[in-house]
């Protein structure tokens, strides 16, 4: 999930005259809405030259560069202040940006997604030694998780949570000089997960569908019990280590609880074929077997209490024919919806990691270097919100061109 980002060469003044139609419709259409929250003209017009920016510049988009595209040295100045000092409230931008995407492409899911962001100093906001497992190597970094909007279609990030290490929140200079408020306290990444998408729904009016998480790390079995207990309907990808419990009993599975990898290895007769489409169009297909489960462990009982069914789980495994069986594991509580269903919506994980990595990455992102906490947020909406501009005037069957500029 690292990259190398690009030393960055800085554009020079015409580049800014190089937006196409379908890019000026889309950023004049997205400026109206997402900037209606901020009570003064001169930060909504700060905001929209910072999206151009992000589209336009060349290589990392920092603030400098990003100044460079959109009017030069005597914009840096007031561009550094409107991201890292300014009072407006990233919250509103971000839901504002979520609404809009709901009503032009609606989200079949929301797919949690982790963000590793490499950094060289100690400087960087949140930035610590960590151990990432889906690199299996520590890194100097910063990490934070993404809630991104998805369908087979379209997948954009709509909100962030940046997960904050003790060494930063008990340092009472450090978390002074980066302005954390005081309300931000400790958490588990798994607990950083589910807070970035507890309630949204709810709090931003936006429609109420499944969350599509990756549950493999140390912390994946406490996410899972508590997107259940919280009531998300949920579609994990989990550890063969994970314990369940079949509904029935399954051939030559002793009665009883086991690892998930084991209760597929037992239902290794039941699998059935699926084919999906990949994010570039292409059929894809597999066989997928799936397993009805009860939770097991500590306290799963009281988790089943008051659930329809017992609290019962579908518990999927996918694999290639002839490869390594099971190659993915998932667990869900939508019981009730077709595997087909279930894998598609599975898929929508690699539709998030194709658009970030295609789009995302490419407009910054990862680029914000400064202190501040809320300069780290309203970097990241306003990428946010280049990256959606980016995605919908490209379009599903136009590549992304091969230089940094998105258009």
């Amino acid at each position: 999930m690292t990259r190398t980002l690009p030393t960055g060469t800085q554009a020079p003044p015409e580049e800014a005259q190089l937006l196409d139609t379908s890019h000026e419709v889309l950023l004049k259409e997205l400026c109206g809405v997402l900037f209606a929250s901020l009570p003064r003209s001169d930060q909504r017009r700060k905001g929209a030259q910072y999206l151009r920016g992000l589209l336009g510049a060349r290589g990392r988009k920092s603030i400098r560069n990003i100044a460079t595209v959109v009017g030069g040295p005597a914009a840096e100045q007031s561009l550094h202040h409107f991201i890292t000092s300014s009072t407006w409230d990233w919250g509103p931008v971000r839901q504002a940006l979520a609404q809009h995407l709901a009503r032009i492409a609606p989200p079949q899911a929301y797919v949690l997604r982790p963000m590793v962001v490499p950094k060289a100093g100690d400087h960087s906001v949140g930035v610590d030694r960590r151990f990432i497992p889906a690199l299996g190597q520590v890194l100097n970094a910063q990490q934070a998780v993404g809630v991104w909007a998805a369908s087979e279609s379209f997948s954009g990030p709509v909100n962030w949570r940046l997960h904050l290490p003790r060494t930063w929140l008990e340092d009472a200079p450090r978390r002074s000089q980066a302005l954390i408020p005081d309300e931000v306290d400790a958490e588990s990444l798994g607990d950083c997960a589910l807070e970035a998408v507890l309630g949204l729904p709810a709090r931003w009016g936006l429609p109420v569908r499944p969350v599509v998480a990756d549950a493999r790390d140390a912390d994946g079995l406490r996410l899972v019990r508590r997107m259940r207990g919280e009531r998300l309907p949920m579609l994990a990808r989990i550890a063969g280590s994970f314990p369940l419990r079949p509904v029935a009993p399954l051939p030559g599975h002793p009665a009883g609880p086991g690892p998930a990898c084991q209760l597929l290895t037992a239902a290794r007769e039941l699998r059935r074929p699926v084919v999906w489409s990949d994010p570039s169009g292409e059929l894809r297909g597999g066989l997928v077997a799936a397993v009805r489960v009860r939770p097991a462990g500590p306290g799963a009982a009281r988790q089943g209490r008051g659930r329809r069914g017992g609290g019962e789980l579908l518990l999927l495994g996918m694999g290639a024919a002839g490869g390594r069986w099971p190659a993915e594991l998932w667990l869900t509580d939508l019981v009730d919806l077709p595997v087909a269903a279930l894998v598609r919506l599975a898929r929508l994980s690699d539709r998030v990691d194709l658009d970030f990595t295609r789009t995302a990455d490419r407009v910054g992102v990862r680029d914000f270097a400064g202190r501040s906490f809320g300069g780290w947020h309203r970097h990241i909406t306003l990428a946010s919100a280049a990256h959606a501009v980016a995605v919908l005037a490209r379009g599903d069957d136009r590549p992304a061109r091969g230089d940094d500029r998105l258009y």
